[in-house]
């Protein structure tokens, strides 16, 4: 069996008489291991095969076949043998977009470890937190501007030494690790792992409290391949930019596990800020094929203008992280003759709501339950809801055993209890559902506005706010009001050339007036700079609403 093809020894599929996907099964041996399984074996096939192409700002380039992440992973799997790490050992990675994330995360899955991605926007008290939470052995950090710093601070305050490993530059008291992994053999004999036992973890970017620790089982790997084969369509032949951080789960959907189990190439631009300008010359000039970002993004490029590039080497795309506005999705296909093929997913899951290939997309709708997931939308009794009706996105199966969910939060079986229970994992995001079984996104259950008895979701709001030729980026959250109980409210970055004045906050209220039901019009409206958002990216609603009611108790003192 050739590369291509060779993901077909794990997962069984069926297809309706449409062509679309219908059924999709993990089938496993108890032992799997991505990186044995997949990686080393691709490098036994064909070891030229390109697996990543990596390009930083000043255009340096490093390709990595999968030959070479066989051996580096070995190399790295070593090191950190060396070093006392062992299997159920959590290794903390603050990689940005560097090429040595790749190869340090599969040494680690090779040896059973907890590899934990994590934002090198961390501070000290962040990771503070994550040290002693998951009691982190070991961190690997980029060399860049207070990330070491900042571990350092945090060592020192959980009161034990950690194992610390420095690239693309050096620091005292740290391990070099460009220099030291060669230094080990870049040969491993295989170390027993189990399918079922704990190999990565995510410190969930909740707008509220601490982050949670989901983990998730080596077979979270293999269930990224629906996400790869049948939502990104990824050529094995061709080139795939997800553009994420790798330390959001969002890598793990786009940048690894679905993708390399195809055999295709990964493509990694090494930015620290996004400028639309650099991304679309970097999509033209190394003939990008399948692309992935958030919508927002996408509104970027449109902002840019499109006509100022070719884009004809992408032959498909698709978007998350973030509901989509219509206008992005029609204006994207009348210059690329491209949809964007919309999915929905957790740190928890891979894609549980999709577009997936052959489907037709409706604009603004997250698509149709994946098949690896039996998808329902529930009341708050736990009824399934009919079309039309509000309900809460939920996920039947076996409580934390669920091939593509995540094994509960990290020794927290309380937390793990509010969201999985009556046999069904609660998502905590609501929808509604179409005459045709498309979904449409509401919002988060807290933020869902409840006005004069009308309940609103901010998306809708927003996805006709964000219509507006003046709004960049917008955020809709019920404000507190005597008499209605919340009020709807947008808080808008303008995009430049606006000024925001009394007279353009009118023209919004009117065209959203115009363009939905008037009574979820924006009654307040605030400009501001930007939108307070998490590490990962996320917008920050609960801190809107906060300030609002701050605000509204000071006043009505």
């Amino acid at each position: 069996m050739d590369v291509e093809n060779y993901h077909m020894n794990f997962v069984e599929e069926g297809y309706g008489e449409d062509g679309i996907l219908n059924k999709f099964k993990l089938k496993y041996p108890d032992n799997f291991n991505f990186g044995y399984d997949i990686i080393d074996k691709f490098a036994e096939m064909e070891p030229d095969r390109r697996a990543l192409l990596w390009v930083d700002l000043e255009g340096n380039e490093k390709l990595l076949t999968y030959g070479d992440l066989s051996r580096m992973s070995n190399r790295a799997a070593n090191m950190f043998l060396k070093a006392g790490i062992r299997k159920g050992d959590c290794v903390l990675l603050m990689l940005k977009r560097h090429y040595q994330f790749w190869y340090i995360l599969i040494g680690l899955i090779k040896i059973g470890a907890i590899a934990i991605p994590a934002s090198a926007l961390l501070t000290a008290k962040d990771m503070e937190y994550r040290f002693n939470a998951a009691e982190v052995e070991a961190v690997v950090s980029t060399h860049c501007a207070q990330v070491a710093e900042f571990a350092d601070e945090a060592e020192k305050k959980v009161g034990r030494s950690l194992k610390k490993y420095i690239v693309n530059g050096t620091r005292e008291g740290w391990i070099d690790l460009d220099t030291e992994i060669m230094n080990y053999p870049d040969t491993l004999e295989r170390v027993p792992t189990k399918v079922h036992e704990l190999f990565l973890m995510y410190f969930t970017s909740g707008t509220t409290g601490h982050p949670k620790m989901a983990v998730h089982d080596h077979a979270m790997a293999l269930a990224h391949i629906q996400n790869g084969k049948h939502w990104h369509k990824v050529d094995p032949n061709g080139i795939h930019l997800t553009i994420s951080d790798t330390g959001w789960a969002k890598a793990a959907w786009g940048k690894i596990y679905g993708q390399l189990s195809m055999g295709t190439c990964i493509f990694v631009y090494d930015f620290d800020k996004f400028i639309p300008d650099n991304m679309l010359r970097v999509i033209e000039k190394y003939k990008i094929t399948t692309l992935c970002a958030p919508p927002t993004m996408f509104r970027f490029f449109i902002n840019e203008g499109l006509e100022k590039y070719d884009l004809s080497s992408l032959k498909y795309c698709n978007i998350a992280g973030e509901a989509l506005q219509p206008e992005v999705f029609n204006k994207w296909y009348e210059y690329t003759g491209l949809k964007l093929m919309e999915g929905f997913g957790q740190s928890e899951s891979t894609c549980i709501i999709g577009n997936l290939i052959g489907m037709e997309p409706k604009p603004g709708s997250m698509g149709k339950p994946t098949p690896l997931y039996d998808v329902d939308l529930v009341d708050k009794e736990g009824n399934s809801v009919p079309p039309g009706v509000v309900g809460e996105i939920v996920i039947r199966g076996e409580y934390c055993n669920t091939p593509g969910l995540f094994r509960g939060y990290y020794k927290s079986k309380e937390l793990t209890d509010k969201v999985w229970y009556d046999g069904m994992y609660h998502t905590g995001d609501t929808a509604t559902r179409d005459e045709d079984g498309y979904y449409w996104y509401v919002g988060r259950n807290d933020d869902v506005i409840k006005s004069s008895g009308y309940r609103i979701g901010p998306f809708e709001v927003e996805s006709v706010v964000s219509t507006h030729p003046a709004v960049l980026e917008c955020a809709v959250t019920g404000a507190p009001h005597p008499i209605r109980g919340e009020v709807v409210k947008a808080t808008i970055v303008l995009v430049d050339g606006y000024e925001p004045t009394e007279e353009l906050k009118v023209e919004i209220q009117n065209h959203v007036k115009r363009n939905t039901a008037p009574y979820k019009y924006p009654r307040i409206v605030e400009f501001v700079k930007e939108l307070p958002k998490t590490v990962s990216g996320k917008i920050r609603r609960v801190e809107i609403r906060q300030h609002d009611l701050e605000n509204s108790e000071k006043n009505n003192k």
